[in-house]
């Protein structure tokens, strides 16, 4: 999704009440599409939110997306503002700082028109017809390969962002990579996500690889609050860095569009907090906490700002 990303959290994006770092059935041991156009693919209904609120393909769908190669494994240097700690919805998450042995099986879903093109947890923007995921813990950037189980077909892409952020899913793809492995239809599928190690023999940290030949450009500064009102409002996530909090409060912006109250990233250093609100009341606060739990499997906590 998902910086999620959408990655989310969006999502994520990134430890007021933390808990412990999931990662379903896990063990330690994851190139541009055709540019010629054809009619829109279907997206089919959603199996269990296979992917976000009023998301989907896009309106015109690249030609013979089964034809676009897989992501190539190389060693990159990783990000290191997406490798901190931090937490969403109450649950912390602690990256991997190297690129290293992982093996888990969950659900995959899919992110589409409604991220395309918005910054990734790396920076980068987020493209659904490129080869690409989001995780909540893999070292970022890095490489997976995501097989399907009932079918056996597999997939490598390249890992960017943060997400995802819903109950039970594992892994958040991007459209072509979904539509190789014949999850559009259904929205999502049940996978095994494990980490790809282009040469075994070493481990890769964001201190021991070369920095970017080229330099990216420099992407719009979040807005920071210093202090919010006094009142009662609903905590989404914390993270040491702003940029993270900005792309989980992006992320939730898009999913939870529904919201009537504004999302903030309030300084609290270490951490920058996103929250939502204020409410007139607990009660307000915990309406909304409930729904959005119904929506992503989480329930935010209340917190009251003196």
């Amino acid at each position: 999704m998902n910086n999620t990303v959408i990655l989310a959290a969006a999502l994520a994006v990134f430890l007021a009440a933390c808990g412990s770092t999931p990662e379903p059935s896990a063990t330690t041991s994851g190139g541009p599409a055709a540019t010629s156009k054809s009619s829109p693919a279907t997206g089919g209904k959603r199996a269990g939110g296979g992917y976000y609120k009023d998301d989907g393909p896009a309106d015109d769908i690249p030609a013979n997306l089964e034809q676009v190669p897989d992501a190539v494994p190389r060693w990159e240097p990783l990000h290191k503002p997406a490798l901190r700690p931090y937490e969403v919805f109450g649950t912390r998450y602690v990256p991997h700082t190297s690129v290293r042995p992982y093996k888990a099986q969950g659900i995959a879903s899919w992110y589409g028109k409604k991220f395309h093109g918005q910054k990734t947890s790396i920076g980068v923007p987020y493209d659904m017809f490129a080869m690409t995921a989001a995780h909540p813990t893999l070292a970022l950037p890095s490489y997976a390969r995501v097989t399907r189980l009932d079918t056996g077909k597999s997939v490598v892409v390249r890992v960017i962002d943060r997400g995802p952020f819903h109950a039970g899913r594992v892994i958040d793809l991007s459209y072509t990579a979904a539509y190789k492995l014949g999850l559009i239809q259904g929205g999502s599928g049940m996978v095994e996500v494990e980490a790809i190690i282009p040469d075994a023999g070493q481990t890769a940290t964001y201190a021991q690889v070369a920095p970017p030949s080229v330099p990216q450009a420099a992407a719009p500064a979040p807005l920071v609050e210093n202090r919010l009102p006094a009142g009662v409002y609903l905590q989404l996530g914390a993270f040491a860095n702003a940029d993270n909090a900005d792309n989980l409060k992006r992320h939730l912006e898009r999913e939870l569009d529904w919201l009537n109250e504004r999302m903030h990233i309030v300084r609290n250093l270490p951490l920058h907090r996103v929250q939502l609100g204020p409410y007139a009341d607990r009660q307000a606060a915990e309406a909304v906490a409930a729904r959005i739990q119904q929506a992503l499997g989480f329930k935010p906590a209340v917190v009251n700002r003196p």
